[in-house]
């Protein structure tokens, strides 16, 4: 079985993409094959893929890349840059198509639709013969240290504080984020994530007090960790809730792009995190410090983590790929 991954992501567009198809990868590993990536991206994705066999290829553009997948058993597809045409040409190149989405962003052809999403089953999909849906958070692609995650102690008081803003931090958050915290919760730890296309980092370590620890450039493991013994984190409003929610870390989310807010709202409406705003709102770090005053007490901390463990069970890149493999490609040979 030979699986290959079309993705894209670097430090302009972050590495969301990356991140959730390495989740898909790590499940298909489980079951006997090591996919191969081919991304459209830059230099900054090196570190990121640097133990996976990929090829850095603008596929958007180069044709090429079909005479790769000619007769691949499966293609993962996820992008936000490709047309329906590339989609439609792949199909047609391989025996199994998947594609991941976040919006129902197009009218996919023949294949498999994952999304993962806490809104995707309000989405309105549209049945269609040749396509399957694997639809909302018992299929949210998770990296495989949050598979399995021991029960999180809920503490008393705030005593620890994560910031987390993905890779890159596009809207340039932290350093403010920081500055509000120095200065309202001085004797708080403050747990500070810089990724590798942070462009921020001399004015985040100015703002920064003797109760701040700065984190460069994390792997799973170490994310796990630092979730484990944070008690409230502040997160943009990507892939990251969902590893927060199956941790059980209260969050307080604040949208960094649009194709984050109908998220954002449907963990919301599920009584998961807490909404600060859009990140160019007037408002949005005094809307972040009302929230974690909202958040203050242990019973409403307790409640959010509660919520965000029993959507979030981690499974479910080892239940799409299970789907994949058992479900379809078995039945094909």
């Amino acid at each position: 079985m030979n699986v290959f991954v079309l993705t894209e992501g670097g430090k302009k567009i972050g590495f969301g993409h990356i991140a959730r198809c390495l989740s898909l990868c790590q499940a298909f590993e489980e079951f006997g094959t090591v996919p191969e990536f081919i991304v459209n991206g830059d230099e900054t994705i090196k570190d990121l893929l640097s133990d996976r066999k990929y090829l850095s290829l603008n596929w958007i553009e180069d044709i090429k890349v079909l005479d790769v997948l000619q007769g691949a058993d499966i293609v993962v597809i996820d992008s936000y840059m490709a047309d329906l045409r590339i989609y439609l040409k792949v199909c047609d190149a391989v025996k199994i198509s998947v594609y991941l989405d976040d919006n129902k962003r197009l009218d996919y052809p023949a294949g498999i639709v994952i999304n993962g999403g806490i809104d995707a089953e309000m989405l309105g999909y549209i049945k269609r013969e040749g396509i399957s849906y694997l639809l909302g958070p018992g299929y949210a692609p998770l990296r495989k240290a949050f598979w399995d995650v021991t029960e999180k102690e809920i503490r008393e008081n705030i005593g620890t504080i994560m910031v987390t803003f993905g890779g890159d931090d596009i809207r340039n958050l932290t350093p403010g984020v920081l500055e509000l915290l120095v200065d309202e919760y001085p004797g708080v730890c403050k747990e500070i994530v810089i990724g590798k296309g942070f462009s921020n980092s001399v004015r985040i370590k100015a703002a920064a007090d003797k109760n701040t620890r700065l984190h460069y450039n994390l792997d799973a493991e170490a994310m796990l960790g630092l979730m484990l013994g944070s008690d409230v984190a502040i997160s943009a409003g990507g892939q990251t809730l969902y590893e927060l929610a199956r941790v059980g870390v209260p969050a307080i989310a604040i949208a960094v792009a649009d194709n984050q807010i109908n998220n954002i709202k449907g963990w919301q409406h599920a009584g998961c995190i807490e909404y600060a705003g859009w990140w160019e709102d007037g408002g949005v770090f005094n809307k972040m410090a009302n929230s974690l005053k909202t958040v203050k007490g242990q019973d409403v901390r307790t409640k959010l983590s509660q919520t965000g463990r029993y959507l979030v069970d981690g499974r479910g890149a080892k239940r799409a790929v299970g789907y994949i493999v058992n479900g379809v490609y078995n039945k094909l040979i």
